[in-house]
């Protein structure tokens, strides 16, 4: 009998890694959308995450690790070319059998395109019309997916080598300059609309169900159950930022256009023009000049980057300074950072009344 119920247990356990090696490997790019495809993993399998929080992914260098990730992969999951423009080559030197998944390329994503400006002149009247009564559903439905690049040349990278790491930046005056006059194309930043995310679910289920059929039931609810949730975390930021509407702020670097749209907030702009070039002096006196003229009441800063810049630009200013952060850098991945990040965004903003 003894040996009939060890005979029964290791079986058990055999079958068990048989169904875990049955799942498919997964890799992710960024924790926000880990959290995703960990959600909709959740019961069955636990994706790999490649960039690690704290770091940008405008540019990043592979650790041993997460090439290994990539290696392994049976599927990745990546935001797409212009918030990672080095990924495309990680991808096929590395997972070239694994299906590559550039989400904002799956259909029904709403995209963005850049805005101009250190105050955003060219894109204010879009806000206005998605004021505080209809922003809920503001529709973008023709924004084409042009195949407009945002390429950053700063961050071109040879595989495995020579690349920064983890917030280091390139300081190039030239670079500078070309980045400033080539800052076109679709804002990479849409996982900040967790109309978006919604969308994505869907896709990610997908996507892992056509891999993985055993599990499909199971991918499909979690994709329901999570959008479900997100539903809810809509209208609950929504009346979040009731109060926070028409606060006149600036944000560092311009990422958060997906969520402002989405809850009918609009920045008066931003210090920086793109992900990884600082402020020329006269976009900084550019800025200084429309916090006094705008009576810019909040301005953000990131982890990410050295506060100190924010502090210098508005020395001697009344103006209260908080902190946002698009990536989540402080919360643990997995399945419940997506709404933490969403909520703590908007706690940020509504600190700095």
């Amino acid at each position: 009998m003894r040996m009939s119920f060890l005979a029964a247990a290791v079986s058990v356990v055999a079958l068990s890694n048989a169904a875990l090696a049955d799942v498919p490997s997964v890799a992710v790019d960024i924790a926000p959308v880990h959290s995703l495809v960990a959600k909709v993993m959740q019961g069955v399998g636990k994706p790999d995450l490649i960039v690690q929080p704290g770091a940008s992914p405008h540019g990043y260098s592979l650790r041993p690790e997460e090439a290994e990730a990539l290696e392994r992969a049976d599927i990745v999951f990546w935001v797409g070319e212009g918030l990672e423009p080095w990924l495309e080559r990680s991808i096929e030197a590395l997972a070239g059998d694994a299906k590559s998944v550039e989400l904002l390329e799956t259909e029904g994503t709403t995209e963005l395109e850049f805005r101009e400006g250190a105050t955003f002149e060219k894109h204010s009247h879009d806000h206005e019309a998605h004021g505080a009564e209809d922003h809920e559903h503001a529709e973008h439905a023709d924004h084409e997916h042009e195949g407009e690049e945002h390429a950053d040349h700063e961050h071109e990278h040879e595989e495995h080598a020579g690349h920064e790491h983890e917030g280091e930046e390139h300081h190039d005056e030239t670079a500078h300059a070309e980045h400033e006059h080539e800052h076109h194309g679709h804002d990479p930043h849409a996982w900040l609309d967790p109309q978006n995310a919604m969308v994505w679910l869907d896709v990610i289920a997908g996507d892992l169900s056509d891999l993985d059929p055993e599990h499909a039931d199971a991918y499909a609810a979690n994709a329901a159950e999570a959008k479900k949730e997100l539903e809810a975390l809509i209208g609950e930021i929504d009346g979040e930022l009731e109060s926070f509407r028409g606060t006149s702020f600036i944000v560092f670097h311009d990422a958060y256009q997906y969520f402002e749209n989405r809850f009918g907030i609009s920045a008066a702009g931003s210090i920086r023009l793109g992900d990884a070039s600082d402020p020329s002096p006269s976009r900084v006196a550019e800025i200084r000049d429309k916090v006094a003229e705008l009576k810019i009441a909040c301005v953000f800063t990131e982890p990410q980057f050295n506060p100190g810049l924010v502090e210098n630009v508005f020395q001697g200013t009344d103006v209260t300074i908080g902190v946002l952060d698009p990536l989540g850098s402080d919360l643990t991945p997995g399945p419940d950072l997506y709404p933490q990040l969403i909520h703590e965004i908007a706690d940020g903003l509504t600190s700095c009344r």
